[in-house]
């Protein structure tokens, strides 16, 4: 089970992993963004973003931990 992590992955997982990756990308340009054009609010929200893509990254280790665990269990 363990040699083949992204097959046996449940969908839930996947759309974590996903969405968090692409926060994560859409804050950092955000970051670019606001830092270049010296706009402050944007590189603050950009802030916000990335730390909503971290906390859906945590919250899928948390997810794929437990599914892991209960098929370690069978």
């Amino acid at each position: 089970m363990l040699n083949e992590f992204w097959a046996t992955a449940s969908t839930a997982y996947k759309t974590l992993v996903f969405s968090a990756m692409g926060l994560i990308a859409v804050g950092i340009i955000l970051t670019i963004i606001g830092n270049t054009s010296h706009n402050q609010s944007l590189a603050l929200t950009s802030l916000f973003v990335i730390g909503l893509g971290l906390v859906l990254h945590v919250v899928g280790m948390v997810v794929r931990g437990q599914q892991v665990r209960k098929g370690l269990k069978k």
